[in-house]
């Protein structure tokens, strides 16, 4: 899954390293190591902009809210809980099948945390016993420190409660495709720790490689075999894996710091 990721690159950079034709300087957000769900990010789209003449899709920058609400919800209430979409069912599932052929999305980040249920808290599970676990977070990024480009979905909200002029009577909305976490070697793997990222956790973040991005983005290519191809898994290889502090696993943190790498883990695990 991903319920937790950073996101440090300055606008400006994400601009030219995805060919932004279109950036509004006003939607700029600030650096963040601990982007939580329902915060608002940075996504690539390709759509018409609004009001203008030209109704050719325009690469844009945007600031979307993380945690899907469909255009046809109700409430926004069930967002917070569709921040994912699997891949292996994304083309069914009625909240997400018309946005994989329509609108496409990337969401850049640094990378993703996971989190690793303790040693000693996971035999008191596997017992049956009722216990908080204590879980060793670990960042995920890419092996060779270029952007990770996770491939989303993103739709519109219209809140009928508010005027059509109202900021904010429209919302709109991401959530990120996560699908089966590789089972191959990490590029980087700690000394003493997970040696795959399925060792971590059986879900990661549908990562596009460069060569997808044009692709993926285009509203025209609305064929689902064609997209379903599209979003097939990353080779494999091209992430590392480290230790961070556990103070990540508090939203209320942020700061480079918690993407420093610990010598050790901090929760003791059983790798």
């Amino acid at each position: 899954m991903c319920g937790r990721y950073a996101a440090s690159r300055r606008p400006e950079d994400l601009v030219g390293l995805f060919d932004v034709q279109k950036w509004e300087p006003k939607e700029a957000l600030a650096p963040d190591w601990n982007v939580a769900p329902t915060k608002e990010v940075h996504v690539v789209l390709e759509r018409p902009v609004k009001d203008a003449q030209d109704k050719q899709p325009v690469r844009q920058l945007r600031k979307l809210k993380w945690g899907l609400v469909p255009s046809w919800a109700k409430s926004p209430e069930g967002g917070a809980r569709m921040i994912n979409a699997r891949v292996e069912t994304v083309h069914e599932k009625p909240s997400f099948r018309r946005l994989f052929v329509s609108r496409r999305c990337l969401i850049p980040a640094d990378g993703y945390y996971e989190w690793v249920t303790g040693a000693g808290e996971r035999q008191l599970e596997e017992q049956g016993k009722k216990k908080r676990p204590r879980k060793q977070p670990y960042f995920v990024t890419p092996a060779d420190g270029s952007v990770m480009a996770m491939a989303g979905l993103y739709d519109f909200w219209r809140d009928r409660t508010l005027p059509e002029g109202h900021p904010q009577a429209w919302w709109v909305t991401c959530t990120v495709i996560t699908t089966e976490a590789e089972k191959s070697p990490l590029a980087v793997a700690p000394a003493a720790g997970p040696g795959s990222l399925a060792d971590i956790h059986p879900r990661m973040p549908l990562m596009l490689t460069p060569d997808r991005w044009d692709a993926w983005l285009d509203p025209a290519r609305t064929d689902i075999e064609a997209v379903q191809e599209l979003a097939a898994p990353p080779p494999g290889g091209l992430m590392r894996a480290y230790p961070v502090t556990t103070a990540v696993s508090n939203v209320r943190n942020n700061g480079p710091e918690l993407l420093e790498e610990l010598a050790a883990p901090e929760v003791e695990t059983l790798f």
